[in-house]
């Protein structure tokens, strides 16, 4: 379906964890091309007459990754929509002695921390979560948070958090809060997933994280059932006549209905101002002077606002995989389209390099495109078997595209899953794109895409009819040929959301905080390099310092580069911040 008018697009954890843009329980793996051995496929993909398939991850979204867009389309993510009306909403949360009082009132509550159960289906399904090394145990507990931060006095909702403790009790810094992005993406299912990418950080600090506002067992955010998602995501998203594209804007408008008849007295109130002001509250809560950070694709939007409104109370952070902060909705799925389109030349040109080993056709990177060019328009008139009952769309193997370049790794799947659909089979692309829509193997859907939705209209203003959308397609063709006109028509995405958005770019200036680390990767689809050095001028002289990864894929810390690992371990652990402008290749 289309994605989110913001370019952030919903995909579970973005990063090194980002939850389900990478190590998700379930997302599709890939080792390598060692030999001939073929990359394996994601679950119930093996053969086209099997159960669905590829575990919960979003569609690509510009802030992680994980929504509207059938899943959205960058990448484990996809993303939409939310709120802010005046007097009650993500806006300042209304000053005062009366919000002071209320945060030390709940700032004094104790958790009950206990045992993990499984994840619930909004925050992805599975099973409870595995003992970390040395076999300390995952906790889980809910605080309370004002459901408005407008009326700090009035009715409470419930966030969920995890964490596990230090391994060293003695020199214990404090808690180390991660949001993986989407937004939408869940915190609580995420965190033991990628745990082993923040190992070393667990030496001194807790490692915690939580579902925010509207995300898996915080007051999540309904709007269609599993029936109706599989219908939705499969619709034609690129609408080439009158009737397609009254069509699609019906289908937007039925699940914007949806989502307000389930969730209307929520909505106002799940944008990222009301995050942050929830994170300072936890901070509190959990017995810490300042916010010790690591915030990963939406997760440095999120972690910018926080900077922002509370700069005093920075503690050690890092934004890796960055949102450009300065973009508008169209700019950011402009670069996203952008990215995407980057990430897929990086991925032919490397089919091309290995020669007869490459299944795709072409002998150069302009010729595998037409190729997927030439399969896109023949899904769009006529789809093929994909798992089970469900067929693969033109839609479905887009977005099942671009999640497979969020990561290298996961490039053997993408090569395979193209080379299966040219001759019929779209159990792979399927199996794909149901990752980034948070769809696991039973037909479930996480509720990534819903809270996606949410987030993104309630913090962006910018509404595009039918007319403005088609008007900018062409400058959408041209950033990228496969997934440009995609983006584009995810532009109509908050179209008819029925709650008005609170900013056209979020103000993250953030003069007297502690140095923030800020990392970009120059191959990075899902939040183009460009947007770290907009996030270090932005943050204000002093507080961002540049750090550049010259590699693939959506994240750097995770990405196994041991220049970039140490200088983030270094700083977090030791307090000793790296050199702006730091090189690591």
């Amino acid at each position: 379906m289309p994605t989110s008018p913001t370019g952030r697009h919903a995909a579970g954890p973005d990063s090194g964890g980002d939850g389900r843009d990478t190590d998700d329980p379930g997302q599709p793996e890939a080792h390598g091309r060692d030999g001939d051995t073929p990359a394996p496929r994601p679950d119930g993909a093996a053969r086209a007459d099997e159960g669905p398939g590829a575990s919960p991850s979003g569609r690509p979204h510009r802030r992680g990754g994980a929504a509207r867009r059938a899943g959205t389309l960058l990448a484990a993510a996809t993303a939409t929509m939310l709120l802010v009306t005046a007097g009650c909403s993500d806006g300042d949360g209304g000053g005062g002695g009366s919000e002071e009082e209320r945060d030390r009132d709940l700032g004094s509550q104790n958790l009950d921390w206990k045992p993990c159960p499984a994840p619930s289906e909004a925050e992805g399904g599975g099973t409870a979560p595995s003992p970390l090394p040395g076999g300390t145990k995952w906790e889980c507990s809910f605080m309370e948070v004002p459901r408005d931060w407008a009326k700090p006095e009035g009715e409470t909702i419930e966030l969920a958090l995890i964490r596990a403790k230090a391994r060293d009790q003695a020199n214990r810094i404090g808690s180390l809060i991660f949001n993986f992005g989407g937004p939408g993406g869940s915190g609580v299912s995420t965190l033991p997933a990628a745990a082993q990418d923040f190992e070393r950080l667990r030496a001194r600090y807790d490692l915690v994280s939580f579902d925010p506002r509207g995300v898996g067992r915080s007051q999540p955010v309904e709007c269609l059932d599993d029936p109706e998602l599989d219908e939705y995501y499969a619709q034609d998203a690129t609408p080439d006549d009158s009737a397609e594209e009254k069509t699609y804007s019906d289908n937007l408008n039925r699940y914007d209905s949806a989502c307000e008849e389930n969730s209307g007295a929520d909505l106002p109130h799940v944008g990222t101002t009301n995050a942050a002001r929830d994170m300072d509250l936890m901070r509190q809560v959990l017995g810490d002077d300042k916010l010790h950070y690591f915030g990963i694709s939406y997760g440095t939007e999120l972690g910018g606002v926080y900077a922002h409104l509370f700069p005093k109370n920075v503690g050690r952070a890092v934004f890796d995989a960055v949102v450009d902060p300065t973009s508008t909705a169209v700019e950011g799925s402009l670069g996203q389209a952008r990215g995407f389109q980057l990430a897929f030349t990086n991925f032919a040109e490397d089919c091309v390099a290995r020669g007869d080993a490459c299944q795709l056709p072409g002998s150069t990177p302009e010729e595998i495109q037409q190729f997927v060019i030439d399969l896109q328009n023949r899904l769009e008139k006529k789809p093929i078997p994909g798992i089970g009952d469900r067929e693969l769309t033109q839609t479905q193997a887009t977005n099942g595209i671009a999640q497979a370049l969020y990561s290298k790794e996961y490039w053997p799947l993408l090569e395979q899953g193209l080379d299966e659909a040219d001759g019929g089979n779209g159990a792979l692309l399927l199996a794909l794109s149901d990752a980034m829509n948070g769809r696991n193997r039973e037909g479930q859907y996480s509720n990534l895409q819903a809270a996606n939705a949410a987030i993104n209209c309630v913090d962006f203003k910018e509404r595009y009819s039918m007319e403005e959308t088609k008007a900018r397609l062409p400058e959408f063709r041209e950033a990228s040929p496969i997934f440009g006109e995609y983006l584009g028509w995810g532009l109509m995405g908050c179209n008819h959301w029925p709650v008005p958005g609170q900013w056209e770019t979020p103000d993250v200036s953030a003069a007297g905080a502690a140095p923030i680390v800020v990392i970009g990767n120059t191959g990075d689809p899902a939040t183009p390099y460009e947007g770290a050095r907009a996030m270090v001028q932005a943050l204000g002289k002093g507080v961002g310092v540049e750090l550049t990864y010259e590699g693939e894929g959506h994240g750097a810390y995770n990405s196994g580069n041991k220049c970039v690992a140490s200088a983030v371990d270094q700083y977090l652990l030791n307090g000793k911040v790296p050199a702006s402008g730091t090189v690591c290749r």
